[in-house]
C-alpha cells in the first residue's frame, strides 16, 4: 500500500466531495421524511432529472453556469406537479402506499429519460473557471471537484444558519417536533410542509447537476445513489440537519476509504453500518426530537 502523501490527500478530498453530494440529495430527503412523515423513493429520480436537464440547459445555453442555476428549478416544477397530483394525496395513505406509488415512480422517470435523452451515459463539461486541476504535493487534483466541496459546505453553513437562526427554521423545527402543536399555535403546517418539500426537490436538482461533470448523467445514478443517501437519513436520524452532516461524511468516508483499504469488503461495509445504528441506536445518531413520532 502506497504512503504517498498526495495520493491519501487526493483520497480524502474525494470522501469529502461525495459526502458533500450525499449531503445536498440526503438533506431534502431527511427533512421530507422527518417534516411530512413521508417515504419519497423518487427522491433520486429527481437528482437524476436535475443531472439530465442541466446537460440539455447547458447544450442549449452554451454555459454551465445556466444549467447550474436553472436545472434546480426545473426539477421543483417536476417537484411542484408531484406534490399537487400524489404526494398531498398521499401524506396520510400510509408508509405502504407511499413507497409503492413512489418506487413506481421511479420506473415512470426511468422511462421518461429513455424516451427523452436515450440509455446512453451523457456527460456535462464544468465550467471554464475549474477546467486546470490543482497540483496536491505532487498530484493533480480536479479543481472542479474543490467547487462541489465549497458549495456543499456553503449549502450546509446556509441551512444551518436558516433552521437554527430564522423564523422559518424555527417553524420548521417546531412542525418536525410536534406538528400538531405547531399548527395550534398557528403555522400554516400544510404551506410549510410545500416550501420544505419544493427545497428538497430544488437540492436534489442541484445535486444531480453539480454531480454531472463529475460522474456523467446515466440512468442509473438515481438508483445508485438513493441506497447511500437512505441510509445517510437512517444512520443520522430523521428531520435532523445535523445527522444528515454527520450521516453524509461517515457514509462518504466509509465507501471511498472502504474501497482503497478493503476492497473485497468495500461493498458490504455501509450496510454493516447501517445494521449496527440499527440495533444500537434505531432512532439514529442526532434524531431531531420529533423524529420518532
Amino acid at each position: 500500500m502506497t504512503w504517498d502523501a498526495g495520493f491519501w490527500l487526493t483520497q480524502l478530498l474525494n470522501a469529502v466531495q461525495f459526502s458533500m453530494l450525499l449531503f445536498l440529495l440526503s438533506i431534502g430527503l431527511t427533512v421530507i421524511f422527518g417534516l411530512l412523515h413521508f417515504v419519497n423513493l423518487a427522491h433520486g429520480a429527481l437528482y437524476m432529472m436535475g443531472a439530465y436537464t442541466g446537460v440539455t440547459l447547458a447544450a442549449l445555453s452554451g454555459s454551465y453556469w445556466a444549467a447550474f442555476l436553472l436545472a434546480p428549478l426545473a426539477v421543483t416544477l417536476i417537484g411542484i406537479v408531484l406534490y399537487i397530483t400524489l404526494i398531498r394525496r398521499l401524506r396520510h395513505a400510509g408508509p405502504m402506499n407511499q413507497v409503492l406509488v413512489t418506487f413506481g415512480l421511479i420506473f415512470v422517470f426511468l422511462d421518461l429519460v429513455r424516451m427523452g435523452w436515450g440509455d446512453i451515459e451523457l456527460s456535462l463539461a464544468g465550467p471554464a473557471l475549474f477546467a486546470a486541476p490543482v497540483d496536491l504535493f505532487g498530484a493533480p487534483y480536479p479543481s472542479y471537484r474543490l467547487f462541489v466541496i465549497a458549495l456543499g459546505a456553503a449549502v450546509m453553513a446556509g441551512l444551518t444558519l436558516m433552521l437554527s437562526r430564522s423564523q422559518i427554521g424555527a417553524m420548521i423545527r417546531a412542525g418536525v417536533e410536534n406538528g400538531a402543536m405547531a399548527a395550534c399555535l398557528g403555522i400554516n403546517v400544510e404551506r410549510l410542509f410545500f416550501a420544505v418539500f419544493c427545497l428538497g426537490c430544488a437540492l436534489a436538482g442541484l445535486a444531480g447537476v453539480v454531480a454531472a461533470p463529475v460522474f456523467a448523467a446515466t440512468t442509473g445514478m438515481g438508483t445508485d445513489i438513493l441506497i447511500p443517501a437512505l441510509i445517510v437519513v437512517v444512520i443520522g436520524g430523521l428531520g435532523s440537519l445535523q445527522g444528515a452532516i454527520a450521516g453524509s461524511f461517515i457514509v462518504g468516508f466509509t465507501e471511498t476509504f472502504g474501497a482503497v483499504l478493503l476492497p473485497g469488503f468495500s461493498a458490504v461495509l455501509i450496510y454493516v453500518m447501517l445494521a449496527a445504528v440499527l440495533v444500537l441506536r434505531p432512532q439514529g445518531l442526532i434524531p431531531a426530537r420529533g423524529g420518532a413520532h
